[in-house]
């Protein structure tokens, strides 16, 4: 199925999955910066183990190495439906 994109055309099926996937990595690194931020200073409030500190960090990593995977699937995907769709127009 193709969309209308304002100025652009039209959208397939593929570019709205890669633009859904773009938005939940967004929202992963927004919400991990979040928690992490809070994790942080609750563990400074109350007085917390700085082994906690390390879990909450190393949790935080593990969603950042997460995010720049996708972004990199994203990125090469994009790469994919760029030639495509140039293929498709020298094929007019």
């Amino acid at each position: 199925m193709q969309r209308k994109a304002p100025g652009r055309g039209t959208v397939s099926k593929g570019e709205m999955a890669l633009a859904r996937r773009a938005r939940l990595v967004a929202g992963v690194i927004i919400v991990t910066m979040l928690l992490w931020l809070a994790a942080q200073w609750l563990g400074g409030h109350f007085g917390l183990a700085p082994r906690y500190a390390f879990l909450f960090d190393l949790a935080a990593l593990a969603a950042f190495v997460w995010a720049m995977a996708v972004t990199y699937q994203i990125r090469r995907r994009q790469g994919e439906l760029a030639g495509t769709r140039e293929n498709d127009r020298n094929a007019r």
